[in-house]
């Protein structure tokens, strides 16, 4: 395995942790088009957490491209 295969391995690791600890103040009836917050921020730990998964989505993507490069 080369070095683009252990970074795209852990950053899928680390971006499917930091999306399942994000929380969310929508309920289901918010997604299927009920009532709820329409105007939110990120603050805080939700903001860095948020950011990190954004970073980590880009790591992956730019493993997995130049993994599939060299093979």
């Amino acid at each position: 395995m080369s070095i683009y295969n252990y970074l795209m391995l852990g950053s899928m690791l680390l971006m499917t942790l930091l999306i399942l600890v994000q929380t969310r103040g929508a309920s289901l009836g918010a997604g299927l088009g009920g009532a709820g917050e329409v105007n939110t921020t990120r603050r805080g730990t939700d903001k860095t957490i948020f950011q990190l998964t954004i970073i980590c989505a880009l790591v992956f993507s730019l493993s997995l491209m130049l993994s599939a490069l060299i093979k």
